[in-house]
């Protein structure tokens, strides 16, 4: 039986253009497999980890249009076709996906193990987060129709589904009728860890800044308390939210890991608005000793222990339950008001059951189980 260092494996991610949850993912893959084939739609150079860089890599067509990594989003309905390769024979593979990355076609025989961060979000759940309704609404509804039936239609080709939440498991239930096992994604908590130094009077945000992300209510809530809020990230609503913010808002755009462990180290809270997947962030913040507020919907429920449920364990945050900015401010003055409850060690020890390394033994124990039923089936 073959090992599953030994095996070919082919790796498939959505695109590469920034270090975010989903390449933290890929990189311990590509740490474990450096001299699989990574295809991908499309690249930009110098985006992702060296680990991720350093793979043979096979981009689509989308890669040659110029300067794409500016205007890759709007390219959705081109995106099933791209995905549309001629694998070459191998014992594996393995995508990593939030969009198409899962409608590869594996070859004959070959298991395909789908990592799964949600079903393509922008035609299932968030339609609304991504395109405005109006005029040209049936359009969109159209167009969004027709990934749906294609994207339940590419579920059937993946022979086992894992998903990244509990919430994620449902969905792939829901879109694509198919049974997952949850694994969660690993989270660097060798790099984020708490400082001596004492925490300051502010609140932070680190996300994407865009819409699902609800960086908005992040601001309104702080200006009702007058609150210091700092800013860590860039997207396509970065001019939207810098013209509502007020003076006591601060932003930094871009921040390499250093930046970002330094703020979580001095923050008063983390605040954590949207509805994810899963929220990788949250886990970094609790590693780091910081408390988070966040929406109580979706993966936030599975990484954060509120207030008042001691049947969950010591508190790590707070959770909203309307995604208003009146709910969120109401949650940051429950927050302080119990800010002593937060002890730093108990989330560190919290964070910790979500390490790189629990990562990686549960999710090539359960791929070395795939190997070796495909293998018992061929004899």
């Amino acid at each position: 039986m073959k090992s599953l260092d030994d095996c070919r494996v082919l790796l498939v991610h959505d695109w590469l253009t920034g270090m975010r949850g989903g390449e933290k993912v890929l990189d311990v893959f590509c740490r474990r497999w450096p001299q699989a084939t990574l295809y991908t739609l499309l690249h930009k150079r110098g985006s992702v980890s060296p680990t991720i860089e350093a793979l043979p890599m096979r981009t689509s067509f989308l890669q040659w249009l110029p300067r794409v990594h500016r205007y890759y989003r709007y390219l959705l309905p081109l995106m099933p076709r791209a995905v549309g390769w001629r694998l070459p024979e191998c014992d594996l593979v393995l995508s990593s996906s939030h969009c198409v990355a899962k409608g590869v076609q594996a070859p004959a025989a070959v298991p395909h193990v789908c990592y799964c961060y949600t079903p393509m979000r922008y035609a299932w759940h968030m339609r609304d987060a991504y395109f405005q309704r109006g005029l040209k609404g049936w359009l969109v509804d159209r167009l969004l129709s027709r990934l749906r039936d294609w994207d339940r239609r590419t579920a059937q080709g993946v022979a086992h589904f894992v998903a990244i939440s509990a919430t994620v498991q449902e969905r792939i239930r829901q879109c694509y009728g198919r049974d997952s096992v949850v694994i969660h994604p690993p989270v660097d908590t060798a790099f984020y860890t708490p400082a001596p130094a004492p925490r300051e009077d502010f609140y932070l945000v680190l996300s994407a800044l865009a819409p699902y992300k609800r960086v908005d209510l992040a601001i309104a809530a702080c200006a009702k308390w007058g609150r210091r809020l700092v800013v860590i990230g860039t997207g396509q609503d970065e001019k939207k939210l810098r013209r509502m913010a007020g003076p006591d808002v601060q932003f930094l755009g871009w921040q390499a890991d250093e930046m970002l462990r330094d703020q979580l180290r001095r923050c008063r809270a983390l605040l954590f608005p949207g509805e994810e997947d899963f929220g990788i962030v949250p886990v970094e913040a609790q590693a780091c000793g910081a408390p988070v507020i966040a929406y109580g919907r979706g993966g936030a429920t599975e990484t954060v222990t509120p207030l008042r449920e001691p049947k969950r364990g010591l508190p790590t945050g707070v959770w909203f339950e309307e995604q208003t900015a009146e709910c969120l401010a109401e949650a940051i003055a429950e927050f302080e008001r119990y800010e002593d409850a937060f002890d730093p060690a108990a989330l560190r020890r919290h964070a910790l059951q979500f390490n790189t390394h629990r990562f990686e033994r549960e999710i090539f124990s359960y791929l070395s189980a795939v190997v070796a039923q495909k293998t018992k089936n061929a004899a």
